[in-house]
């Protein structure tokens, strides 16, 4: 156990964040899953810019690294492209 005020206020902060991080996360993974199952190019098209958002803002918040993510919109755009 912490024995120090500024330990135990960093546990509580550790925990906020972590639960943050991991909504933000899973939510971001369920966008990709949507966008990579769409076979229509007119929605597929109009989700993307979202997902490649939702990718950033994880990056930028290293939440994932920031060639995953480069490679994630590379591959979704490709994706798209596809369709």
């Amino acid at each position: 156990m912490a024995n120090h005020k500024s330990a135990l206020k960093r546990i509580r902060s550790n925990e906020a964040k972590r639960v943050l991080n991991r909504y933000q996360h899973k939510t971001t993974r369920n966008a990709i899953k949507k966008l990579r199952e769409l076979t229509d190019k007119k929605e597929a098209e109009s989700l993307y810019p979202s997902v490649a958002s939702m990718v950033d803002k994880l990056a930028k918040k290293n939440i994932i690294h920031s060639n995953k993510a480069a490679n994630l919109k590379s591959s979704l755009a490709k994706h798209v492209a596809a369709l």
